[in-house]
Protein backbone atom coordinates (compact mmCIF):
# COMPACT_ATOMS: atom_id res chain seq x y z
CA UNK A 1 0.00 0.00 0.00
CA UNK A 2 1.10 3.60 -0.61
CA UNK A 3 1.99 6.29 2.13
CA UNK A 4 0.94 8.74 -0.42
CA UNK A 5 -1.71 10.69 1.15
CA UNK A 6 -4.73 11.39 -1.79
CA UNK A 7 -5.29 14.93 -3.00
CA UNK A 8 -8.08 17.22 -1.40
CA UNK A 9 -6.87 15.60 2.12
CA UNK A 10 -3.97 17.56 2.69
CA UNK A 11 -2.88 18.72 5.00
CA UNK A 12 -4.30 15.44 7.50
CA UNK A 13 -6.22 16.04 10.43
CA UNK A 14 -5.90 13.38 13.32
CA UNK A 15 -6.93 12.78 16.60
CA UNK A 16 -6.28 11.26 19.57
CA UNK A 17 -9.41 10.77 21.94
CA UNK A 18 -8.66 9.17 25.19
CA UNK A 19 -11.13 8.64 28.07
CA UNK A 20 -9.97 10.40 31.22
CA UNK A 21 -11.49 7.38 33.55
CA UNK A 22 -7.89 6.04 34.61
CA UNK A 23 -4.11 5.87 34.42
CA UNK A 24 -2.66 6.77 31.16
CA UNK A 25 -2.52 3.56 29.41
CA UNK A 26 0.58 2.39 27.17
CA UNK A 27 -1.83 1.56 24.57
CA UNK A 28 -3.12 4.82 24.35
CA UNK A 29 0.53 5.77 23.92
CA UNK A 30 0.79 4.02 21.06
CA UNK A 31 -2.01 4.62 19.06
CA UNK A 32 -1.05 8.68 20.13
CA UNK A 33 2.29 7.75 18.27
CA UNK A 34 1.64 6.62 14.73
CA UNK A 35 -1.29 9.72 14.93
CA UNK A 36 1.63 12.17 15.70
CA UNK A 37 4.06 10.59 13.46
CA UNK A 38 1.36 10.78 10.51
CA UNK A 39 0.36 13.59 11.25
CA UNK A 40 4.09 15.52 10.44
CA UNK A 41 5.10 13.26 8.01
CA UNK A 42 2.45 15.48 5.94
CA UNK A 43 2.65 18.59 7.54
CA UNK A 44 -0.98 18.20 9.11
CA UNK A 45 -2.64 18.89 12.82
CA UNK A 46 -2.55 16.66 15.81
CA UNK A 47 -5.91 16.84 17.70
CA UNK A 48 -6.19 15.63 21.46
CA UNK A 49 -9.95 15.25 22.29
CA UNK A 50 -10.98 14.43 25.71
CA UNK A 51 -13.99 11.88 25.46
CA UNK A 52 -15.35 12.35 28.97
CA UNK A 53 -18.95 11.49 28.73
CA UNK A 54 -18.79 8.60 31.11
CA UNK A 55 -19.58 10.86 34.10
CA UNK A 56 -19.46 8.56 36.97
CA UNK A 57 -15.51 7.57 35.91
CA UNK A 58 -13.77 10.68 34.61
CA UNK A 59 -11.93 12.78 36.89
CA UNK A 60 -9.90 15.92 36.15
CA UNK A 61 -7.06 14.42 37.59
CA UNK A 62 -7.24 11.82 35.20
CA UNK A 63 -7.29 14.17 31.63
CA UNK A 64 -4.34 16.00 33.54
CA UNK A 65 -2.48 12.56 33.61
CA UNK A 66 -3.04 12.34 30.31
CA UNK A 67 -1.44 15.27 29.32
CA UNK A 68 1.50 14.62 31.33
CA UNK A 69 1.98 11.42 29.71
CA UNK A 70 2.09 12.90 26.23
CA UNK A 71 4.54 15.55 26.91
CA UNK A 72 6.61 13.21 29.24
CA UNK A 73 6.63 10.90 25.51
CA UNK A 74 6.99 14.40 23.41
CA UNK A 75 4.14 13.32 21.74
CA UNK A 76 2.63 17.41 22.04
CA UNK A 77 -0.77 18.11 20.31
CA UNK A 78 -1.12 21.06 17.74
CA UNK A 79 -4.83 21.84 19.39
CA UNK A 80 -6.71 20.68 22.50
CA UNK A 81 -8.44 21.27 25.51
CA UNK A 82 -5.25 23.50 27.12
CA UNK A 83 -4.71 25.19 23.99
CA UNK A 84 -7.62 25.96 21.99
CA UNK A 85 -8.51 26.04 17.78
CA UNK A 86 -11.07 26.47 15.21
CA UNK A 87 -12.81 23.58 16.27
CA UNK A 88 -13.18 23.47 19.91
CA UNK A 89 -14.24 23.11 22.35
CA UNK A 90 -12.12 19.76 22.30
CA UNK A 91 -14.33 18.01 25.53
CA UNK A 92 -17.16 16.09 24.67
CA UNK A 93 -18.73 17.63 27.95
CA UNK A 94 -18.45 20.54 26.81
CA UNK A 95 -20.19 19.72 23.14
CA UNK A 96 -23.94 18.81 24.61
CA UNK A 97 -25.96 21.58 22.35
CA UNK A 98 -24.01 19.96 18.83
CA UNK A 99 -24.91 16.64 19.72
CA UNK A 100 -28.38 17.34 20.98
CA UNK A 101 -28.71 19.09 17.60
CA UNK A 102 -27.33 16.12 15.61
CA UNK A 103 -29.90 13.74 17.42
CA UNK A 104 -32.94 15.83 16.50
CA UNK A 105 -32.02 16.04 13.13
CA UNK A 106 -31.54 12.43 13.16
CA UNK A 107 -34.88 11.74 14.74
CA UNK A 108 -36.29 14.01 11.92
CA UNK A 109 -35.28 12.01 9.12
CA UNK A 110 -36.62 8.97 10.73
CA UNK A 111 -32.37 7.57 10.90
CA UNK A 112 -33.17 7.20 15.12
CA UNK A 113 -35.85 6.79 17.71
CA UNK A 114 -36.75 7.12 21.37
CA UNK A 115 -36.67 3.80 23.44
CA UNK A 116 -38.68 3.71 26.49
CA UNK A 117 -37.80 0.38 27.62
CA UNK A 118 -36.92 0.00 31.54
CA UNK A 119 -34.15 -1.47 32.43
CA UNK A 120 -35.75 -4.47 34.06
CA UNK A 121 -37.46 -5.22 30.59
CA UNK A 122 -33.71 -4.78 29.36
CA UNK A 123 -32.12 -7.43 31.81
CA UNK A 124 -34.95 -9.67 31.17
CA UNK A 125 -34.66 -9.77 27.72
CA UNK A 126 -30.77 -10.14 27.89
CA UNK A 127 -31.43 -13.10 30.08
CA UNK A 128 -33.72 -15.09 27.52
CA UNK A 129 -31.30 -14.31 24.53
CA UNK A 130 -28.65 -15.84 26.74
CA UNK A 131 -30.84 -18.39 27.39
CA UNK A 132 -32.15 -19.07 23.52
CA UNK A 133 -28.49 -18.44 22.56
CA UNK A 134 -29.27 -15.55 20.64
CA UNK A 135 -26.54 -12.26 20.13
CA UNK A 136 -27.00 -9.82 22.73
CA UNK A 137 -28.78 -7.06 21.16
CA UNK A 138 -32.00 -4.93 21.33
CA UNK A 139 -35.12 -6.37 20.43
CA UNK A 140 -36.76 -3.12 18.47
CA UNK A 141 -39.52 -2.88 20.65
CA UNK A 142 -39.94 1.05 20.44
CA UNK A 143 -38.40 0.96 16.52
CA UNK A 144 -41.99 1.15 15.22
CA UNK A 145 -43.43 3.43 17.79
CA UNK A 146 -45.17 6.71 16.25
CA UNK A 147 -42.76 9.53 16.31
CA UNK A 148 -45.04 11.98 17.38
CA UNK A 149 -46.69 10.58 20.03
CA UNK A 150 -42.67 9.17 21.16
CA UNK A 151 -41.85 13.14 21.18
CA UNK A 152 -45.20 13.93 23.42
CA UNK A 153 -44.29 11.13 25.79
CA UNK A 154 -40.52 12.44 25.81
CA UNK A 155 -41.81 15.81 26.39
CA UNK A 156 -43.76 14.93 29.39
CA UNK A 157 -40.64 14.10 30.72
CA UNK A 158 -41.05 10.02 30.52
CA UNK A 159 -36.92 8.59 31.04
CA UNK A 160 -35.66 7.58 27.40
CA UNK A 161 -33.29 7.12 25.30
CA UNK A 162 -32.39 7.22 21.57
CA UNK A 163 -31.28 4.85 19.08
CA UNK A 164 -30.13 4.14 15.93
CA UNK A 165 -32.10 3.15 13.37
CA UNK A 166 -30.25 0.12 11.45
CA UNK A 167 -31.24 -1.61 8.18
CA UNK A 168 -32.87 -4.83 8.81
CA UNK A 169 -30.81 -5.79 5.36
CA UNK A 170 -27.90 -5.98 3.43
CA UNK A 171 -24.43 -5.00 4.37
CA UNK A 172 -22.45 -2.39 5.54
CA UNK A 173 -18.37 -2.29 4.40
CA UNK A 174 -15.89 -1.27 6.81
CA UNK A 175 -12.46 0.02 4.32
CA UNK A 176 -9.53 -0.22 6.46
CA UNK A 177 -6.40 0.94 4.72
CA UNK A 178 -4.68 -1.72 6.50
CA UNK A 179 -6.98 -4.56 6.09
CA UNK A 180 -8.82 -4.22 3.20
CA UNK A 181 -12.43 -4.32 3.14
CA UNK A 182 -14.29 -5.80 6.23
CA UNK A 183 -17.93 -7.22 5.50
CA UNK A 184 -20.75 -6.99 8.37
CA UNK A 185 -24.54 -8.25 7.71
CA UNK A 186 -26.73 -5.08 8.74
CA UNK A 187 -29.59 -7.53 10.86
CA UNK A 188 -26.69 -8.50 12.77
CA UNK A 189 -25.92 -4.90 14.25
CA UNK A 190 -27.58 -3.60 16.82
CA UNK A 191 -30.00 -0.67 17.27
CA UNK A 192 -27.19 1.20 19.34
CA UNK A 193 -27.99 3.57 21.92
CA UNK A 194 -26.65 7.12 20.78
CA UNK A 195 -27.91 9.19 23.49
CA UNK A 196 -28.35 8.42 27.01
CA UNK A 197 -31.17 8.96 29.24
CA UNK A 198 -29.03 11.14 31.15
CA UNK A 199 -28.64 13.53 28.04
CA UNK A 200 -25.28 12.25 27.18
CA UNK A 201 -24.34 10.85 24.26
CA UNK A 202 -22.33 7.48 23.74
CA UNK A 203 -19.61 7.23 22.63
CA UNK A 204 -20.35 6.05 19.09
CA UNK A 205 -22.66 9.43 18.34
CA UNK A 206 -20.14 11.80 19.75
CA UNK A 207 -16.79 10.21 18.12
CA UNK A 208 -18.68 10.56 14.96
CA UNK A 209 -20.13 13.90 15.30
CA UNK A 210 -16.96 14.99 16.35
CA UNK A 211 -14.84 13.61 14.11
CA UNK A 212 -16.94 15.78 11.08
CA UNK A 213 -16.66 19.06 13.03
CA UNK A 214 -13.31 18.68 13.60
CA UNK A 215 -12.29 17.76 10.20
CA UNK A 216 -10.73 14.51 10.68
CA UNK A 217 -9.55 12.76 7.99
CA UNK A 218 -7.78 9.66 8.72
CA UNK A 219 -9.39 7.93 12.10
CA UNK A 220 -6.06 5.87 13.04
CA UNK A 221 -6.87 3.72 16.32
CA UNK A 222 -6.67 0.36 17.82
CA UNK A 223 -8.30 -3.04 16.00
CA UNK A 224 -10.75 -3.36 19.19
CA UNK A 225 -13.36 -0.63 16.94
CA UNK A 226 -12.94 -2.46 14.03
CA UNK A 227 -16.73 -3.87 15.22
CA UNK A 228 -17.91 -0.54 16.03
CA UNK A 229 -16.82 0.84 12.48
CA UNK A 230 -20.05 -0.12 10.72
CA UNK A 231 -22.87 1.84 13.11
CA UNK A 232 -19.75 4.61 12.65
CA UNK A 233 -20.28 4.53 8.63
CA UNK A 234 -24.06 4.05 8.65
CA UNK A 235 -23.99 7.23 11.55
CA UNK A 236 -21.72 9.10 8.92
CA UNK A 237 -24.45 7.90 5.94
CA UNK A 238 -27.57 9.21 8.12
CA UNK A 239 -26.26 12.40 8.48
CA UNK A 240 -24.92 12.90 4.80
CA UNK A 241 -21.33 13.29 5.76
CA UNK A 242 -18.46 11.84 4.25
CA UNK A 243 -16.52 9.38 6.68
CA UNK A 244 -12.96 9.81 7.55
CA UNK A 245 -10.36 7.02 6.10
CA UNK A 246 -9.60 3.90 8.74
CA UNK A 247 -6.42 2.85 10.26
CA UNK A 248 -7.13 -0.12 12.99
CA UNK A 249 -3.68 -1.09 14.26
CA UNK A 250 -3.03 -4.07 16.26
CA UNK A 251 -4.04 -4.46 19.88
CA UNK A 252 -0.74 -4.49 22.22
CA UNK A 253 -0.33 -8.05 23.46
CA UNK A 254 1.31 -9.98 26.35
CA UNK A 255 3.91 -12.86 25.15
CA UNK A 256 1.27 -15.29 25.69
CA UNK A 257 -0.77 -13.66 22.79
CA UNK A 258 -3.75 -12.23 25.10
CA UNK A 259 -4.29 -8.73 25.36
CA UNK A 260 -2.00 -6.54 27.11
CA UNK A 261 -3.96 -5.90 30.35
CA UNK A 262 -3.82 -4.26 33.79
CA UNK A 263 -4.52 -7.65 35.19
CA UNK A 264 -1.44 -9.55 34.08
CA UNK A 265 1.08 -6.47 33.42
CA UNK A 266 1.98 -2.89 34.41
CA UNK A 267 -0.19 -1.20 31.51
CA UNK A 268 0.64 2.78 32.90
CA UNK A 269 3.23 4.82 31.24
CA UNK A 270 3.81 6.36 34.50
CA UNK A 271 4.87 3.00 35.39
CA UNK A 272 7.80 3.09 32.96
CA UNK A 273 8.44 6.68 33.70
CA UNK A 274 8.80 6.16 37.66
CA UNK A 275 10.97 3.01 37.47
CA UNK A 276 13.42 5.34 35.00
CA UNK A 277 12.76 4.45 31.65
CA UNK A 278 13.57 6.93 29.15
CA UNK A 279 11.22 8.79 27.15
CA UNK A 280 12.64 8.59 24.20
CA UNK A 281 13.77 4.65 24.50
CA UNK A 282 10.33 4.03 25.27
CA UNK A 283 8.99 5.89 22.21
CA UNK A 284 11.74 4.13 20.24
CA UNK A 285 10.45 0.74 21.63
CA UNK A 286 6.43 1.49 20.67
CA UNK A 287 7.44 2.23 17.31
CA UNK A 288 8.83 -1.05 16.71
CA UNK A 289 6.00 -2.60 17.63
CA UNK A 290 4.03 -1.78 14.59
CA UNK A 291 6.44 -0.25 12.15
CA UNK A 292 9.51 -1.33 10.75
CA UNK A 293 12.46 0.91 8.87
CA UNK A 294 13.38 0.33 5.66
CA UNK A 295 16.76 -1.03 6.25
CA UNK A 296 15.15 -3.52 9.85
CA UNK A 297 17.05 -1.27 12.20
CA UNK A 298 14.94 -1.36 15.54
CA UNK A 299 16.75 1.73 16.87
CA UNK A 300 15.43 4.89 15.40
CA UNK A 301 14.20 8.40 17.32
CA UNK A 302 11.18 9.71 16.43
CA UNK A 303 12.73 12.25 13.46
CA UNK A 304 13.69 9.00 11.64
CA UNK A 305 10.41 7.46 12.46
CA UNK A 306 8.96 10.89 10.48
CA UNK A 307 10.95 11.00 7.69
CA UNK A 308 10.66 6.69 6.81
CA UNK A 309 6.91 6.60 7.65
CA UNK A 310 4.59 4.48 5.15
CA UNK A 311 1.56 2.43 5.86
CA UNK A 312 3.13 0.14 3.46
CA UNK A 313 5.29 -0.57 6.62
CA UNK A 314 2.56 -0.72 9.35
CA UNK A 315 1.63 -4.29 10.82
CA UNK A 316 -1.82 -4.50 11.42
CA UNK A 317 -1.44 -7.77 13.61
CA UNK A 318 -1.51 -7.61 17.55
CA UNK A 319 2.33 -6.62 18.22
CA UNK A 320 3.87 -8.19 21.57
CA UNK A 321 4.47 -6.04 24.27
CA UNK A 322 8.48 -7.59 25.47
CA UNK A 323 9.15 -5.82 28.43
CA UNK A 324 12.59 -7.30 28.15
CA UNK A 325 13.47 -6.02 24.87
CA UNK A 326 11.92 -2.53 26.55
CA UNK A 327 14.61 -2.98 29.49
CA UNK A 328 17.68 -4.13 27.43
CA UNK A 329 16.66 -1.25 25.05
CA UNK A 330 17.06 1.63 28.04
CA UNK A 331 19.98 -0.29 29.51
CA UNK A 332 22.12 0.64 25.98
CA UNK A 333 20.77 3.96 26.08
CA UNK A 334 21.74 4.73 29.85
CA UNK A 335 25.16 3.44 28.85
CA UNK A 336 25.48 5.36 25.50
CA UNK A 337 25.05 8.56 27.29
CA UNK A 338 28.13 10.62 28.21
CA UNK A 339 28.01 11.26 31.90
CA UNK A 340 27.14 14.49 32.60
CA UNK A 341 23.54 14.00 30.95
CA UNK A 342 23.12 10.83 32.68
CA UNK A 343 23.73 12.65 36.06
CA UNK A 344 21.56 15.31 34.94
CA UNK A 345 18.53 12.93 34.54
CA UNK A 346 19.24 10.75 37.75
CA UNK A 347 19.37 14.02 39.93
CA UNK A 348 16.11 16.16 37.88
CA UNK A 349 14.43 13.00 37.90
CA UNK A 350 15.09 9.99 40.11
CA UNK A 351 16.51 12.19 42.98
CA UNK A 352 14.51 15.14 42.14
CA UNK A 353 14.39 17.95 44.98
CA UNK A 354 10.60 17.52 45.61
CA UNK A 355 10.80 13.53 45.78
CA UNK A 356 13.92 13.64 48.06
CA UNK A 357 12.32 15.86 50.33
CA UNK A 358 9.05 14.06 50.66
CA UNK A 359 11.04 11.00 51.66
CA UNK A 360 13.18 12.88 54.03
CA UNK A 361 9.63 13.93 56.05
CA UNK A 362 9.36 9.86 56.45
CA UNK A 363 13.07 8.91 57.71
CA UNK A 364 13.52 12.55 59.63
CA UNK A 365 11.95 10.51 63.08
CA UNK A 366 13.66 6.98 62.14
CA UNK A 367 17.04 7.80 61.19
CA UNK A 368 20.36 8.31 63.68
CA UNK A 369 23.16 9.77 61.10
CA UNK A 370 22.97 10.86 57.67
CA UNK A 371 23.97 8.04 56.42
CA UNK A 372 21.48 6.03 57.27
CA UNK A 373 19.21 7.68 54.79
CA UNK A 374 19.88 5.71 51.65
CA UNK A 375 19.32 2.74 53.56
CA UNK A 376 16.08 3.17 54.93
CA UNK A 377 14.19 4.84 51.91
CA UNK A 378 15.75 2.01 49.20
CA UNK A 379 12.01 0.82 49.65
CA UNK A 380 10.63 3.61 47.46
CA UNK A 381 12.95 2.83 45.03
CA UNK A 382 12.90 -0.02 42.04
CA UNK A 383 10.35 -2.03 40.96
CA UNK A 384 10.17 -5.71 42.10
CA UNK A 385 11.57 -6.91 45.50
CA UNK A 386 13.01 -9.90 47.34
CA UNK A 387 10.35 -11.87 49.21
CA UNK A 388 12.36 -14.19 50.37
CA UNK A 389 13.78 -12.63 53.63
CA UNK A 390 10.19 -11.85 54.67
CA UNK A 391 8.22 -14.98 52.86
CA UNK A 392 7.19 -16.60 56.05
CA UNK A 393 5.64 -13.07 57.05
CA UNK A 394 4.25 -12.47 53.60
CA UNK A 395 0.99 -15.35 54.63
CA UNK A 396 -0.65 -13.99 57.37
CA UNK A 397 -1.13 -17.01 60.38
CA UNK A 398 -5.25 -18.23 60.00
CA UNK A 399 -5.10 -17.35 56.27
CA UNK A 400 -4.05 -19.77 53.66
CA UNK A 401 -2.06 -19.07 51.03
CA UNK A 402 -4.96 -19.02 48.98
CA UNK A 403 -6.48 -16.74 50.86
CA UNK A 404 -4.04 -14.25 51.13
CA UNK A 405 -3.80 -14.63 47.14
CA UNK A 406 -7.23 -14.29 46.77
CA UNK A 407 -7.67 -10.89 48.60
CA UNK A 408 -4.51 -9.60 47.28
CA UNK A 409 -5.91 -10.30 43.96
CA UNK A 410 -9.53 -8.32 44.68
CA UNK A 411 -7.18 -5.68 45.97
CA UNK A 412 -5.46 -4.51 43.34
CA UNK A 413 -8.55 -5.17 41.08
CA UNK A 414 -11.05 -3.06 43.46
CA UNK A 415 -8.64 -0.28 43.97
CA UNK A 416 -8.84 -0.47 39.62
CA UNK A 417 -12.49 0.72 40.23
CA UNK A 418 -12.71 3.14 43.09
CA UNK A 419 -12.34 6.34 42.39
CA UNK A 420 -11.40 7.86 45.74
CA UNK A 421 -8.94 5.41 45.99
CA UNK A 422 -7.44 5.97 42.15
CA UNK A 423 -5.68 9.41 43.56
CA UNK A 424 -3.88 7.29 45.89
CA UNK A 425 -3.47 9.78 48.50
CA UNK A 426 -2.85 8.13 51.97
CA UNK A 427 -6.16 9.60 53.60
CA UNK A 428 -8.46 7.76 50.52
CA UNK A 429 -6.02 4.76 50.91
CA UNK A 430 -6.78 4.14 54.14
CA UNK A 431 -10.33 4.56 53.97
CA UNK A 432 -10.54 2.29 50.67
CA UNK A 433 -8.96 -0.55 52.92
CA UNK A 434 -10.89 -0.27 56.04
CA UNK A 435 -13.88 -0.98 53.84
CA UNK A 436 -12.42 -3.32 51.85
CA UNK A 437 -11.44 -5.36 55.56
CA UNK A 438 -15.27 -5.18 56.10
CA UNK A 439 -16.50 -6.78 52.33
CA UNK A 440 -13.81 -9.49 52.83
CA UNK A 441 -14.40 -10.06 56.22
CA UNK A 442 -10.61 -9.39 57.25
CA UNK A 443 -9.46 -7.99 60.62
CA UNK A 444 -7.41 -4.48 59.37
CA UNK A 445 -4.22 -5.84 61.27
CA UNK A 446 -4.33 -9.17 58.52
CA UNK A 447 -4.79 -7.17 55.97
CA UNK A 448 -2.16 -4.34 57.02
CA UNK A 449 0.58 -6.53 57.60
CA UNK A 450 -0.12 -8.32 54.31
CA UNK A 451 -0.01 -4.93 51.95
CA UNK A 452 3.04 -3.46 54.33
CA UNK A 453 5.20 -6.82 53.47
CA UNK A 454 4.07 -7.43 49.89
CA UNK A 455 4.70 -3.71 49.00
CA UNK A 456 7.90 -2.88 50.89
CA UNK A 457 9.14 -6.35 51.29
CA UNK A 458 9.20 -5.57 55.11
CA UNK A 459 7.61 -6.26 58.21
CA UNK A 460 8.09 -3.00 59.40
CA UNK A 461 7.92 0.52 57.52
CA UNK A 462 7.15 3.93 57.58
CA UNK A 463 3.09 4.27 58.25
CA UNK A 464 1.67 1.85 55.92
CA UNK A 465 -0.92 4.05 54.09
CA UNK A 466 2.30 7.23 53.19
CA UNK A 467 4.50 4.47 52.47
CA UNK A 468 1.79 3.36 49.76
CA UNK A 469 1.14 6.93 48.44
CA UNK A 470 4.99 7.57 48.28
CA UNK A 471 5.61 4.72 46.36
CA UNK A 472 2.97 5.34 44.16
CA UNK A 473 0.35 3.60 42.63
CA UNK A 474 2.06 1.93 39.54
CA UNK A 475 4.73 0.52 41.82
CA UNK A 476 2.44 -0.95 44.52
CA UNK A 477 0.57 -2.61 41.82
CA UNK A 478 3.78 -4.24 40.16
CA UNK A 479 4.35 -5.51 43.94
CA UNK A 480 1.43 -6.56 44.47
CA UNK A 481 1.60 -8.64 41.68
CA UNK A 482 5.03 -10.27 41.93
CA UNK A 483 3.75 -11.35 45.98
CA UNK A 484 0.95 -12.90 44.26
CA UNK A 485 3.19 -14.73 42.40
CA UNK A 486 5.62 -15.75 44.91
CA UNK A 487 2.90 -17.32 46.99
CA UNK A 488 1.81 -19.61 43.69
CA UNK A 489 5.08 -20.73 43.13
CA UNK A 490 6.06 -21.92 46.92
CA UNK A 491 2.40 -23.39 46.49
Amino acid sequence: MSSRVPPGKLPPRVRIAPSPTGDPHVGTAYIALFNFVFAHKYQGRFILRIEDTDRERSTPGSEAAIFEALRWLGLEWDEGPDKGGPFGPYRQSERLLLYHEQVTALLERGHAYRCFCTRERLDELRKIRVAERQAPGYDGHCRDLDAQHASSRAAAGEQHVVRMKVPHSGETIVRDELRGSVHFENKLIDDQVILKSDGFPTYHLANVVDDHFMEITHVIRGDEWITSTPKHILLYEAFGWDAPRFYHLGLLRNADRSKLSKRKNPVSVFHYRDLGYLPETFRNFLGTLGFSMPDERERFGIEEMIAEFDWARVSAGGPVFDAKKLEAFNAADIRAMPLDSLYQRIMSETLAPLRVRKLLAHAQERITRLDDFVPYVSLFFGGSIDYEPVAQHLCVQARSREDCIGVLDDFIQELEIDVEARSFTAPALDRFARAFCQRKAWKTKELFTLLRVASTGRTASPPLFDSLETLGKDRVRLRLRDAIAFLRARA
